[in-house]
């Protein structure tokens, strides 16, 4: 494949801005027809001639010779790019020589460095901001007693100028940081145990305002010979403290049903391991052991919201019969209770964390009521769209004041 020999003069030429090219000396060297068309001059006029020589003072504008100068110099200075305020420069007035019209400008000057690190060019960009100090605003501004507007309204334009290439920056390091947490987010509840289950659905919902990490988890790990174990937790807070203390927890109970298939001593054994964690202390947990050769699940639930298991007709069962309070709110060691239920091929079951449900002012028995009134209507859906439907129609799809873990099983 030939690639076309690229004509820089020409998009020079072409460019929508005006500009012009100067060379370390501040003699212009090329003008671009942007630059020609808002200034009313022509490249004889400009071209081979000093900068301010080309464009000296005029009545209106006693002060822009030594403004735009002195922010030449500060960029064969620095080699840094220098902007310049508005300021009013009257340019002629086509058609009638002599006759100038008021127009004001706002300047940035880039440099362009030689192989040795000094400034070879500048690249002296104008935009014309006359419309800008004719708004009605600046017209108002204009007519207050005692204010000197042009000084005041360049200050305005200048900062505004500021805000949107800080606004830029800002937006570009949001950018770098959610890449980051999104990374983070995936890593930390990563679960390669799910990879294997078509019939499991996970959705994970940041708080609004927050970043895309959070407190909340679910996890999956298989057990042999065929029985699965899930989890569903909330640490208190939310970012990247509250994330932090999350994944440590989640490890740390993942390890423990590996090596304790039973889901009350596993939280017993996070229980424990909350005391050393500092801001584990208050967090919720419900496990449950799902056994498809009895098809029993057993359970075990520490301050957690109940899970619900759903009926192929519509009715649910809550799994509220092994609740106990959260990691760390005993002061002593306490055996945690665990309960078994049994289900039947097609049921689902439904693990979630209160941001679900809860809703400010509301009991929440409001918002469990809500939850099985919601899934009593949707039996039928694959899990994968019944996750999505209990988003939408709990209205919480596009995100909440507090963070969402959602786990839909098909037994």
């Amino acid at each position: 494949m030939t690639t076309a020999k690229i004509d820089f003069e020409e998009l020079f030429d072409a460019a929508p801005n005006p500009y012009l090219v100067l060379d370390a000396d501040l003699v212009i060297r090329h003008a671009n027809r942007a630059y020609l068309k808002v200034t009313g001059r022509t490249c004889e006029e400009l071209v081979g001639r000093y900068v301010l020589d080309a464009f000296p003072d005029t009545p209106g504008a006693p002060d822009m010779a030594r403004d735009f100068g002195a922010s030449l110099q500060r960029v064969l200075d620095s080699r840094e790019p220098d902007s310049v305020a508005p300021k009013r420069f009257d340019t002629p007035v086509a058609g009638r020589p002599g006759e100038l019209e008021e127009r004001w400008w706002s300047g940035m000057s880039s440099p362009v460095l030689g192989p040795d690190g000094s400034v070879e060019w500048i690249i002296a960009r104008a935009e014309d901001v006359t419309e800008f100090m004719r708004s009605s605003g600046m017209e108002e501004f204009a007519q207050l007693p005692g204010t000197r507007t042009a000084g005041i309204a360049a200050q305005v334009y200048a900062r505004s100028r500021d805000l949107e290439q800080l606004n830029e920056q800002l937006r570009q390091a949001h950018a770098r940081e959610r890449e980051v947490v999104l990374t983070l987010q995936e890593v930390m509840l990563h679960s390669p145990d799910l990879d294997r289950h078509r019939d499991i659905a996970v959705r994970y919902l940041p708080a609004l305002g927050s970043l895309n990490v959070c407190g909340d988890w679910y996890d999956v790990v298989d057990l042999p010979p065929d029985r699965y174990s899930i989890a569903i937790g909330d640490v208190v807070g939310h970012g990247l403290r509250a994330a932090a203390v999350m994944g440590m927890l989640r490890s740390a109970l993942s390890a423990a049903i590996r090596a304790i298939p039973s889901p009350a001593q596993a939280l017993e054994v996070l229980g424990l391991y909350a005391r050393a964690v500092d801001g584990a202390l208050a967090t919720t947990v419900a496990k449950v052991l799902i056994d498809p050769r009895s098809r029993l699940i057993i359970y075990s639930n520490a301050g957690h919201p109940p899970p619900v298991l759903l009926h192929p007709d519509g009715s649910c069962e809550l799994l509220d019969q092994a609740t106990d309070p959260p990691l760390g709110a005993r002061p002593d060691h306490v055996p945690r209770p665990q309960a078994g239920l049994a289900y039947t091929r097609g049921d689902t079951l439904v693990l979630y964390t209160d941001g679900l449900i809860e809703r400010r002012d509301e009991d929440i028995d409001a918002g469990l009521a809500r939850l099985t009134d919601t899934l009593a209507r949707f039996t039928t859906l694959p899990v994968q769209e019944l996750a999505d439907t209990l988003l939408s129609h709990l209205g919480v799809a596009d995100g909440s004041r507090d963070d969402i873990a959602l786990v839909v099983v098909r037994l």
